[in-house]
């Protein structure tokens, strides 16, 4: 994620400094101050309060920590995603992973509520509603990089998986609509309040 972070930043008119450390570990220059914290994808794996309150000396007195993200293929609903989840549960079982071992929970209460119990607890929430239009290629590539279909949860049946997924998207991408996925990207931000 670092490397490709660095090719979208490469050129721009501006410093960004990447640190690869967990949110809870990180501890930047004591005179660092952030004006703008963002998590997108991310805050279901974290120890919110612990993140929140570490952020609470680190950033700038203004400052804004945004939550951002929107679902996944496994929760979109059209016809090429619920063939796919179809496949997916056929391989590793009907209820959603979390990686190897572990089963898929979500979180059990509303960021705007976490984030309104914190330092940041002024709270706006925005919806924006994205359309994206997949190739069989990188829908594969984004099972792989998740925690519900990576790799390894597929043990000696991973080619298997893949042929049938590959033959199962290209059949819906040549069906007309192709894949695209509907989909609503929530942002909620906090500000000190």
């Amino acid at each position: 994620m670092l490397a490709e972070a660095d090719k979208a930043l490469a050129g721009l008119p501006l410093t960004v400094r990447q640190h690869n450390a967990p949110a809870e570990a990180f501890t930047p220059l004591a005179s660092y101050r952030a004006d703008l914290v963002t998590v997108c994808r991310a805050f279901h794996w974290m120890d919110q309060d612990v993140v929140l309150s570490r952020l609470e000396d680190m950033t700038a007195p203004d400052a804004t920590v945004a939550v951002m993200g929107d679902g996944s293929l496994w929760t979109a609903r059209t016809a090429w995603t619920d063939a796919l989840r179809a496949l997916l549960q056929e391989y590793l079982g009907k209820e959603r992973r979390a990686g190897v071992g572990k089963k898929y929970a979500a979180h059990n209460r509303p960021y705007r509520e976490i984030l309104a119990e914190s330092a940041f607890g002024q709270v706006e929430e925005h919806t924006v509603a994205v359309e994206r239009e997949w190739s069989t290629e990188t829908v594969i590539g984004y099972l792989y990089s998740s925690s519900f279909a990576a790799r390894p949860l597929f043990g000696e049946r991973v080619d298997d998986f893949e042929r049938r997924a590959r033959a199962l998207l290209d059949e819906h991408a040549a069906a007309g609509d192709g894949l695209i996925e509907p989909a609503s990207f929530q942002i909620v931000l906090g500000r000190r309040g």
